[in-house]
């Protein structure tokens, strides 16, 4: 093999090297990323329940403060993926999100009557804890 050819060759692995290295960076950059979001989200969901029990204690407080305290906790739950399911008295039952623990008389049938805990889902992912909400079973 002439020296050119050889040069040329050795050019394309190296080439070829640089392109996998590069490749090879980047899945590892996503990867990494993954993971923190998923360890994030681990965190998150173990929040909620805390959420719920200040949302239980300023329906009874009325506190101005704990009400801040609660819209910036909401806040940060949202700039990290996550979003509440809190269907409207009125809407259509949706299973996917939403869980009946109660049916009840009057209403359209198939609508929501009342959410007694809200749901919580991230953007781009799963569904992290139903809604659970009373139903119109019998009706119009």
């Amino acid at each position: 093999m002439s020296k050119i050819k050889e040069v040329n060759l050795l050019k394309e692995q190296l080439a070829r090297a640089l392109a996998d290295y590069d490749n090879l960076r980047k899945r590892a950059e996503t990867e990494k990323l993954s993971w923190a979001k998923f360890a994030s989200q681990g965190i998150l969901i173990k929040l909620l329940p805390v959420l719920d029990i200040l949302e239980s204690a300023n329906s009874h407080l009325g506190d101005k403060g704990l009400e801040i305290a609660l819209a910036e906790f909401k806040k940060i739950l949202g700039e990290e993926g996550l979003i509440e399911v809190n269907p409207k008295s009125g809407q259509v039952f949706d299973h996917s999100d939403q869980e009946a623990i109660e049916s009840l008389d009057g209403g359209k049938k198939g609508t929501v009557a009342e959410v007694v805990l809200p749901g919580w889902k991230f953007v781009d992912g799963p569904v992290v804890r139903v809604a659970k909400v009373k139903v119109f079973g019998k009706g119009k």
